[in-house]
């Protein structure tokens, strides 16, 4: 006879089993609660306004390797008259050409800025940076000082560009860029470079998306990538005043110094490494004063402060930059 036997697997959960599932359950529940109210749904299609919830220095890094400092040089060759000369801007070109001059001299005018590899292709490059860095006239000119209410008209001095340089560096054969386009309402250029050659492929290219900076909340996170001072840097920033993006420009907190011009502002939508191009570093705000400094021009320049000045004496524009006020 065959016997069908059943098993009974009887199990018993003890009170002290049961409060410490219970207990489990409660810090899970917690720990999902505080999660979402620290990091909140990210997904929701609009840049984040909270610091990156998670890692992102290989991205940080990728991005640093595409930024480049721009040295901008324009050479200027300049005539300095007499009054006596009484030359007008009609008469000025005949004057040159008879050296009806007192002084014929050479100076060159710098600055620094930065530039955003965008391009690189069959040998080609092209970089974002703004137009300021490189907007300098092609002449200048100074006036005799008029006597009563009158306009000046007698030419005092007058000089003319007679070249111009771009240095990109980190770039091989860092010389020769030129301007390719020029927004000089919106502050931005393209600068480009024929025939350069990287065998080494250390040329790197940005390669996230442009995003849209009328889409920017007050208090939207960002970061700032850029060569102030000449140190390449990145730092980060919150924006304010959203509403003038539709006209091209806002302004973050985020410390600025010279150099910074041209240096990329990247958003953050729906969580890192979602970065989106919203927009370019071009001023600060600044205040600016006068005041009369010794002559710098001599071997001497250290002055013992215990007895009278009197050499001769210049008048200098002081630049005082009102940090945390960046504009776009």
């Amino acid at each position: 006879m065959k016997l069908n036997v059943k098993k009974v697997v009887r199990f018993s959960i003890s009170w002290k089993n049961v409060i410490g599932i219970s207990i489990f359950l409660m810090v899970i529940g917690c720990s999902k609660h505080i999660y979402e109210v620290a990091y909140p749904t990210l997904v929701d299609g609009k840049y984040d306004t909270e610091f990156p919830y998670k890692e992102c220095a290989d991205q940080l890094n990728d991005i640093s390797q595409t930024i480049k400092q721009i040295n901008y040089i324009a050479y200027y060759k300049s005539y300095q008259f007499n009054t006596e000369s009484n030359v007008l801007i009609s008469t000025v070109s005949d004057a040159i050409d008879k050296d009806i001059f007192d002084n014929e001299v050479y100076f060159n005018e710098t600055v620094s800025g930065t530039g955003t590899v965008i391009y690189y292709e069959n040998n080609n490059l092209a970089l974002l940076t703004c137009a300021h860095i490189g907007n300098y006239p092609d002449t200048l000119l100074t006036y005799f000082e008029s006597l009563g209410d009158e306009e000046p008209t007698v030419i005092q001095n007058i000089s003319f560009k007679i070249r111009e340089n771009f240095f990109v560096n980190g770039i091989p054969g860092a010389t020769d860029f030129s301007p390719l386009l020029v927004d000089q309402q919106r502050d931005i250029a393209i600068l480009g470079k024929r025939h350069v050659l990287d065998p080494y492929r250390q040329i790197k290219v940005f390669d996230y998306p442009a995003g849209q900076s009328e889409e920017l909340d007050w208090g939207s996170f960002v970061y700032i990538f850029g060569y102030p001072m000449g140190h390449k840097m990145v730092t980060k920033g919150i924006v304010s005043n959203p509403e003038d993006a539709l006209s091209g420009s806002f302004i973050i907190d985020a410390l600025f110094n010279r150099g910074f011009s041209g240096g990329i502002i990247l958003a953050i939508k729906d969580g890192v490494p979602n970065f989106e191009l919203v927009g370019m570093v071009k001023s600060v705000s600044a205040s600016y004063n006068y005041a009369l400094v010794p002559d710098l021009t001599t071997d001497d320049e250290h002055y013992n402060t215990y007895f009278p000045y009197k050499g001769s004496s210049f008048i200098k524009r002081a630049e005082s930059i009102n940090y945390g006020i960046t504009f776009t």
